[in-house]
Parts: structure tokens; C-alpha cells; sequence
């Protein structure tokens, strides 16, 4: 829910605000911008929460942490990705994939009520993915819209 609120909230101060600035480029660079800052707030919950976020990938994959920490790494290059008007369409491609690539990590932690900020408390379980699966699905659909056009 977080990750929501960072994207809607980034995405309203740029257009409400920048008008009102010399960097004013309109609703896709709004847009972008938002998605790229939600990437970086998510991003340091890999680095933050990483053994704990390790424990949403299914047992069978070995270096779960490695790929918590490689996972955040890609999230801030798609963030620069985002901001560089001629990578763009690249790095939104490539956010596509990525997301429908996690999904399966929260479905699995949901099954198991992971919790990916402390792994000693439980997590909401399946009733975490009727938000969950919608937002990645409005992610894919924002991403379509401000960066693969």
C-alpha cells in the first residue's frame, strides 16, 4: 500500500507544482518521474528488509539474498532508466517483465503469510493478494501508459 500512495502522491505534487517550476514537462514526464520514485522507496526496502523480503522466493532457488539485493539494484537503474527520455521505452519494456517476474514472490509469501518486513511476525496471507495482484496490474498498466507509447 505504500508503494501506492508514494506513486499517487509524487505523480499529483509534480503536476499540481510544476507548472509553477522551470521543470514543468507535462503528465508523461509526471508520470515517470512518480514511477521512478516509487521504484527507489521500493528499492530500499531490498537493502532494508533483504532477509526477510529472501524469504518470499521459494525454497528450491538458491542466493535468495543475492537476488533480493540484485533485485533492488535493478529497481534503481529502472528509476535512472525512467528519467532518460531515450532509455525509456527500453526500461519500461524491461519494468513490464520485471513485474510479471515478482508476482509469483507474492502469491508464495501470501501462501505462506510471509511478512517482508519482519520475518517474525506473520504475514496477511492470501487476503494480501486482493490488493496485491490488482496494483501489479495497474503498475504494468501505468508503466504502458507513461513509458511504452
Amino acid at each position: 500500500m505504500k508503494p501506492l500512495f508514494v506513486l499517487l502522491i509524487v505523480y499529483v505534487a509534480l503536476l499540481a507544482f510544476g507548472s509553477h517550476t522551470t521543470f514543468d514537462k507535462g503528465n508523461i514526464f509526471a508520470g515517470n518521474i512518480a514511477m521512478g520514485v516509487m521504484l527507489l522507496f521500493t528499492a530500499i526496502g531490498h537493502f532494508k528488509f533483504k532477509t526477510s523480503m529472501a524469504a518470499m522466493i521459494p525454497l528450491f532457488i538458491p542466493k535468495k539474498v543475492e537476488i533480493v539485493l540484485f533485485t533492488g539494484v535493478l529497481e534503481i537503474l529502472f528509476a535512472i532508466g525512467l528519467g532518460i527520455e531515450s532509455t525509456r521505452w527500453y526500461t519500461g519494456i524491461a519494468l513490464i517483465i520485471f513485474f510479471c517476474a515478482i508476482l509469483p514472490a507474492n502469491i508464495y509469501a501470501a501462501k505462506h503469510q510471509i511478512n517482508y518486513e519482519d520475518l517474525y511476525k506473520p504475514g496477511p496471507g492470501f487476503k494480501y493478494l486482493w490488493f496485491r495482484v490488482p496494483f501489479q496490474f495497474f503498475l504494468i498498466a501505468w508503466v504502458c501508459y507513461f513509458s511504452v507509447r
